[in-house]
């Protein structure tokens, strides 16, 4: 098991907000004219971009702005690109959002929802269901794959269960650790058997699942996390403070438009802060301290 180190999140999470409605045109004379969204590439960096035009649509109508959307190859770039000001703001996963926090000042804004309303999301670790792998330790010395160094439930979460709860080291548990650069080539990976033994989470494997690409019979799960905080839409900080809330507001407008969400493939969103990433922190910092003992 994962164990149940997120327990912290779900007991402190904040009772949901209403969003305020999008400001109107006499308050933006500091906003760009064309706002940039970034994406990291969770699914691969085409079918991210086409999962943000609700989001881009939904924008472009609320606040009366062009909006362009920005992926990159790997979470790095988006979190890159904030920081040099290439983009104004990005769909973070949780671990990538810490960083770009530092890094980017990245303010983190709302808090994308799982099909069921909870905000949030678990981690998997996947095999096919033809593999005859039905636990860890039957995993051993099998091909694993990690999706990116700066994901959570594709790196963070898996190396707190090896570190904390196994006590091993991946590279040596395994024959060969990857990474496979976004969970849908991880999953689509170990369906291929190219990979044996991959970190997921069910919001990406429900979207493979959705787009035909896989079934949730091709693969058995052998490993899930508690709720890891849902993943975040950030802005750079020093954005106008009316541009911001005008952005969260139209994204929680998408809550009420069930064609939006069918793209999305989320459960809409909800106002979240930084704070609510403090758990995320807290893995970090545990999974350092692990590595040096």
């Amino acid at each position: 098991m994962f164990g149940k180190f997120l327990k912290i999140f779900m007991a402190t999470a904040l009772v949901l907000t209403f969003a305020l409605p999008g400001l109107s045109r006499a308050d933006n004379s500091a906003w760009p004219k064309t706002i940039k969204l970034g994406f990291i590439p969770t699914e691969g960096a085409a079918d991210s971009a086409k999962r943000a035009r609700p989001i881009a649509k939904k924008l472009e109508e609320a606040l009366g702005v062009k909006v362009e959307i920005f992926t990159a190859s790997d979470y790095n770039g988006i979190i890159t690109a904030m920081a040099n000001k290439h983009i104004d703001f990005a769909y973070f996963g949780p671990k990538s959002y810490t960083e770009a926090a530092e890094k980017a000042n990245a303010e983190a804004l709302v808090m994308e929802l799982n099909k069921k309303g909870q905000p949030g999301y678990t981690g998997l670790i996947i095999v096919r269901k033809d593999s005859g792998i039905t636990n860890m330790d039957q995993a051993k010395g099998k091909t694993f794959a990690f999706t990116d160094p700066n994901s959570t439930s594709g790196f963070l979460v898996p190396n707190v269960l090896f570190a904390r709860d196994m006590k091993v080291d991946p590279k040596k548990y395994f024959k060969e650790v990857r990474f496979s650069g976004s969970h849908g080539a991880s999953i689509l990976a170990v369906k291929n058997h190219s990979i044996e033994v991959a970190a997921t989470n069910n919001i990406d494997l429900d979207r493979m699942i959705e787009k035909g690409s896989v079934s949730l019979d091709d693969f058995t799960i052998i490993e899930r996390s508690d709720l890891i905080p849902g993943a975040p839409m950030a802005a750079r900080k020093d954005l106008p403070e009316s541009l911001k809330a005008a952005f969260a507001g139209a994204l929680l407008q998408i809550n009420d438009d069930p064609e939006a969400l069918n793209v999305l493939q989320n459960g809409g969103y909800r106002h979240t802060n930084d704070a609510d990433y403090d758990i995320i922190r807290y893995l970090k910092r545990l999974k350092k301290q692990l590595a040096q003992q």
